[in-house]
């Protein structure tokens, strides 16, 4: 420890012992570089929040909402590109001195790095746009980046508003050129279909339709044969009713004579053949020959008593042939159903090379259909979407903070190089000294020169000096200090000058 400490007074004692070489470096770099500091140009940044609105109600009706955000994302991405940052260019002073290409991808570049666009919060942005060019003057520099900052801002609202609305202008026109040239294709397949119905009707609507109308046939044909059983079940029975019922009726009052008895002979055997009985029965024949007897006795009885009509009878009567009539147009109806069906499996049998165009031209025909019916909704649904963003756009913003003027330097930190400069200027001149002190053979303690030559130091002489000598030392310590005082004074006047510019350039 005290081997440092003694490095440290060594060190020390050879700097002030250079001391006026120290000065004069220092004077001389911190004059350097207070030059070089001046000469750098001031920088000047203009920001501007912009509040970007995507909610729309119209909007997510439509199925549309999402549209604001992805505008919103591709600006974002595209608003720093070279074709935005050339319109920026172009529309400003600082396009005024580019002739060439080159010179405008290197101001390109040179403007990328100094335009920011970040997002502070979801719908928040800021834009920011630094200037600092040597040959303009503060003022103007402070000017031009409120220009760019202002010219970002236009070419955000193009972006936004005028290039969705032209996009979407485009579209419809694309989409018209598409509907018309569907339009004439599928009129043609419309005529190919008409022409082949013509000459084929049976294949109308290709094999596909044919088999559905044939399945629906056989349905068909299935509920008239239950219906047909239903209606001959329906005749039997009426037919067995009409059978066991009599013509006519005996009058109260009357002889009922063979007449009567034959009345009841015949119903008699009406109820045995509603039984199931058959003509070969017993009961039946006995019953017929009743009745054979029965009728030769009301031949001969002439006259003398009858009966009066049966209303039972006649009704009955008049819904049997309404049950007859009803069985006739069933089975006409399923003879022609039966016709139909085979008709349709012969041409399908018959013909399998029509019916295979008959598909073609049929499945042509309804993807023509189809794609025409989309394109005309996608085209309908875009021009309502243009109408929305005329008449109220899905990304609308405001400008909350206008760009502003800056009335202050962005950069540099002219007072904290000033200041860093005088520190680096003493430093600079200390350092010098203390390497022309260690270039120079000698030894500034005696411990030094004990450790250097390994011998013992018997003692040392002090310095000693006259009167002359100490005023002489006494003014040239003033004329230091006053070198050191004049030093930090003119940094002090720098910092002052450069105050003062800054407050009047707005």
């Amino acid at each position: 420890m005290d081997q440092a400490f003694e490095e440290v007074r060594a060190a020390l004692h050879s700097v002030w012992n250079r001391r006026w070489l120290a000065l004069a470096v220092a004077w001389g770099v911190c004059v350097v570089g207070w030059l070089v500091v001046a000469l750098i140009p001031n920088s000047y940044e203009s920001n501007a929040r912009i509040f970007v609105e995507l909610d729309d109600v119209l909007s997510e009706q439509l199925q549309i909402a999402g549209e604001g955000k992805q505008e919103l994302v591709k600006v974002r991405q595209t608003l720093a590109s070279a074709v935005n940052l050339e319109k920026v260019i172009r529309a400003t002073r600082l396009g005024e001195d580019i002739r060439t290409q080159p010179e405008m991808q290197a101001a390109i570049t040179k403007l990328t790095e100094n335009i920011k666009v970040e997002s502070t919060q979801d719908n928040l942005f800021e834009i920011s746009a630094t200037i600092g060019k040597g040959d303009l003057s503060d003022a103007a520099n402070a000017q031009l980046a409120q220009q760019v900052t202002q010219k970002m801002i236009d070419i955000f609202r193009e972006e936004n508003v005028a290039g969705a609305r032209g996009e979407v202008a485009d579209t419809i026109v694309f989409l018209d050129e598409q509907l018309e040239e569907r339009k004439q294709e599928l009129e043609a397949a419309e005529q190919r279909r008409m022409a082949f119905e013509a000459e084929n009707p049976e294949l109308i609507g290709g094999t596909a339709t044919v088999s559905t109308r044939l399945t629906n046939l056989r349905t068909e044909m299935r509920g008239v044969d239950a219906d047909l059983a239903a209606a001959q079940s329906a005749l039997a029975a009426i037919s067995g009713q009409l059978a066991s019922t009599p013509r006519t009726m005996i009058v109260p009052g009357q002889s009922g004579g063979a007449r009567g008895a034959l009345a009841d002979a015949r119903s008699q055997l009406a109820g045995m053949r509603a039984r199931g009985l058959t003509d070969t029965h017993p009961d039946v024949q006995s019953q017929q020959r009743q009745i054979a007897l029965l009728e030769r006795q009301a031949a001969s009885e002439g006259d003398g008593n009858y009966g009066s009509p049966n209303p039972a009878y006649t009704s009955l009567v008049s819904i049997r042939a309404e049950r007859q009539a009803n069985l006739q147009a069933l089975q006409a109806r399923k003879a022609a159903l039966q016709s139909d069906i085979t008709a349709m499996m012969a041409a399908q049998a018959s013909e399998p090379a029509v019916a295979a165009e008959a598909n073609r031209i049929s499945r042509d025909y309804e993807v023509l259909k189809t794609k025409y019916d989309e394109l005309l909704k996608n085209r309908e649904e875009m021009r309502l979407r243009g109408d929305v963003q005329t008449e109220r756009s899905a990304l609308q913003f405001q400008v909350i903070d206008p760009p502003t003027l800056p009335s202050a330097p962005a950069s540099p930190n002219r007072p904290l190089l000033l200041i860093g400069v005088l520190f680096a200027g003493l430093a600079a001149g200390a350092g010098t000294a203390f390497a022309m002190g260690r270039l120079r053979a000698g030894f500034n303690t005696a411990e030094s020169l004990e450790r250097a030559l390994d011998l013992p130091v018997v003692g040392t002489i002090s310095r000693s000096m006259t009167a002359a000598r100490k005023t002489r030392e006494r003014l040239r310590m003033k004329q230091f200090a006053g070198g050191i005082a004049a030093l930090c004074g003119l940094c002090v006047v720098l910092l002052a000058i450069e105050f003062i510019q800054v407050g009047t350039i707005a």
